[in-house]
């Protein structure tokens, strides 16, 4: 089985969906090769709670969650911005709506729908899917897929590579990609867990909080700060609110959570002199500084000797937690690694495989959940289908 086509992806997720786009626009025959029996299946797995497309944030801060990779990505997030996130999926009939907190979601509240319209709008443009193919490296020019058919070759005149990066296996991103450009001199940063919860060894008191929320809480690790929501389970602290710290704690970092962000120490010393009485000291920290018994538990695990006023209150407001290290690269929401940025042109080609372009998370960046993964995603595939097509 052998194809010609004028561009090839391989990767069927958002950021080989998105090159597809740009290249069927610009009148090219595209081929997409998915490993997996249907596309995108980690962009439906976002979806089923609620698909972050990206953020309303302002610029300057958008960017910023890039971390060392802001500089290389900020001309290709300009030119697919988080306003234009949103018109893109008004576009496919996909009326969307901006949270309280900036994330900007699909009034579907689900990926399905986006994804359906998609791909109803990409195959009418010409492009082909071909399921089950995966990229076993090249033979001679040819770039060798097995299939359920055998093996196929395919010499297209461009390349987009979109293969993900090593996180989620069971849903197509395995990493298997590294070997083969490596082989071909690529530089490839190692990959290493980015958005992934924190693993501690909780005493078997706190099995009885598995599953519910820590709320109200400000987190430092390796001089970074994050504010939001974490869940204790058994395996550890999980959420929104440990994520963007990921970069400090696989690094080794402590960290360290205020239980009462508003209230500074001077204030919760003030209420720690109020007369305890006959209250159990659950039931005082609960009434004098509106603790709940998840923070009351935490307080409790890492210090067991509570001490007195403004010892305790100190206590509170940093808080030092006892763990492991991250989750295990497989069960992060995405990777920090991949092909070094070096090795790219600003239109995302590598430098030593002409021809050949690169897109999302298979590239050396990370950013926090809340809708800017997703965004970089669809920009870099937008960049890397247009530097193809151009090409």
């Amino acid at each position: 089985m052998n194809d010609a086509p004028d561009a090839l992806v391989i990767g069927a997720g958002p950021a080989g969906l998105m090159a597809a786009d740009a290249l069927a626009r610009a009148g090219r025959h595209v081929l997409v090769a998915e490993a997996k029996p249907s596309p995108a299946r980690k962009f439906l797995m976002a979806g089923k709670s609620g698909l972050n497309l990206t953020n309303a944030a302002q610029p300057a801060e958008f960017i910023a969650k890039y971390g060392n990779a802001a500089p290389f990505l900020a001309d290709i997030i300009a030119g697919f911005d988080a306003d234009a996130v949103q018109d893109w999926a008004r576009g496919l009939g996909q009326d969307v709506f901006v949270g309280s907190s900036g994330r900007v979601f699909p009034r579907a509240m689900k990926a399905s729908p986006l994804l359906r319209a998609w791909l109803a709008d990409l195959t009418a443009r010409g492009m082909e899917l071909r399921r089950n193919w995966r990229w076993t490296g090249w033979t001679g020019a040819a770039w060798t897929f097995a299939t359920p058919e055998g093996s196929a070759q395919v010499v297209p005149r461009v390349v987009v590579l979109a293969l993900g990066g090593a996180s989620w296996a069971r849903l197509g991103s395995d990493g298997a990609w590294a070997p083969l450009l490596a082989a071909r001199g690529v530089a490839i940063t190692p990959f290493a867990a980015a958005n992934a919860g924190l693993r501690v060894d909780w005493s078997a008191h706190m099995a009885r909080f598995f599953g519910m929320p820590l709320k109200s809480i400000a987190l430092r690790a390796g001089g970074m700060d994050s504010r939001g929501e974490c869940v204790i389970s058994a395996r550890g602290i999980e959420g929104g609110g440990i994520y963007p710290l990921a970069p400090a704690l696989r690094t080794g970092a402590g960290l360290v959570i205020d239980l009462l962000p508003d209230r500074d120490i001077a204030q919760i010393t003030a209420r720690l002199a109020r007369p305890r009485g006959k209250a159990s000291t659950s039931t005082y920290l609960r009434k004098v500084l509106g603790l709940d018994a998840v923070k009351i538990a935490l307080l409790r695990e890492f210090t067991p000797d509570l001490p007195q006023g403004a010892a305790l209150a100190r206590r509170i407001k940093a808080l030092p937690i006892t763990h492991a290290g991250l989750r295990p690269l497989d069960e992060a929401i995405s990777t920090a690694g991949g092909i070094a940025l070096a090795e790219l042109t600003p239109d995302l080609m590598i430098a030593r495989m002409p021809g050949v372009f690169a897109a999302g998370e298979m590239l050396d960046w990370e950013a926090p959940t809340g809708g800017w993964l997703l965004n970089a995603c669809l920009a870099t595939g937008l960049a890397a289908g247009r530097g193809a097509a151009g090409y």
